[in-house]
């Protein structure tokens, strides 16, 4: 008799443990959406294009200067190599499986991706490509929307600064 008590209260436990556990990373899914969907909606809000009154004379053109928001963090290299000073992120997540199955996908698509980690936020980030400048990171970035319409998820690519 206490052989099946025993094993009765072993079950249940084990089932509490493993319910818990699929709740949690539902709730992680939907605020990794949310953050994305909210910052490709603050960074669509300050690229509003912006028009310029006609000039007779046109001056000499200037270099194009970037004003795509850059989030600045700490991150070190997981996968991947050649990690420069900015990044085009495409993807974020708690656990490094799903950010090593985006990854893979991203190198079946042609990209060379990098998986990187944010300790402080212990976010793994998934790098679609990394440039030495702002502006060729920018490109990239909206590039890579342009090539994944369809993409929600795509649709929220930001730009990472890697702070040292």
């Amino acid at each position: 008799m206490k052989k099946i008590v025993v094993m009765g209260m072993a079950l249940c436990t084990a089932l509490a443990f493993s319910s818990c556990k699929s709740s949690e990373s539902a709730y992680k899914k939907a605020y990794e959406k949310a953050k994305q969907q909210e910052l490709a909606e603050a960074s669509a809000a300050t690229e509003a294009p912006v028009e310029a009154p006609a000039v007779e004379t046109a001056p000499a053109p200037a270099p194009v200067v970037s004003t795509a928001p850059v989030r600045e963090e700490k991150v070190e290299l997981v996968s991947g190599d050649g990690l420069k000073a900015y990044s085009v992120v495409c993807g974020s997540f708690g656990v490094k499986a799903n950010a090593d199955g985006l990854k893979s996908k991203l190198d079946g698509d042609g990209y060379n991706a990098k998986v990187v980690y944010n300790a402080e936020r212990n976010m793994y980030r998934v790098v679609v490509e990394s440039f030495d400048t702002r502006d060729e990171a920018a490109r990239a970035r909206d590039a890579f929307k342009a090539k994944y319409p369809t993409r929600e998820d795509f649709q929220g690519a930001w730009l990472l600064y890697r702070v040292y």
